[in-house]
């Protein structure tokens, strides 16, 4: 016999700033932080890109090295986290 609960309505506040970090195992302040991280490492990366297009004796590896820091600095979070299983592979 199929039942018609209605789930309490989340507030915006929480769907828009807590839900997504809580899911992962993480608080807003942690994920926040590890986003800015993960956003100035990327854009350092492809500055470092843009510098090697121009120049390629310049910057030949900085990029990339960007790149497996940034992955391995989301792997270590993710492990630490109270749910990794939560975590899909391009989660922040």
């Amino acid at each position: 016999m199929a039942t018609n609960q209605i789930e309490p309505k989340k507030g915006v506040v929480d769907r828009l700033f807590l839900e997504h970090p809580r899911s992962l195992g993480i608080s807003w302040a942690k994920h926040g932080g590890g986003a800015v991280r993960i956003g100035f490492q990327l854009i350092g990366a492809g500055l470092a890109a843009l510098v090697h297009a121009v120049i390629p004796g310049w910057c030949t590896d900085t990029a990339g090295r960007r790149v497996t820091e940034t992955y391995h600095y989301i792997q270590k979070i993710r492990a630490g986290s109270s749910r990794p299983e939560n975590w899909s592979d391009y989660d922040i």
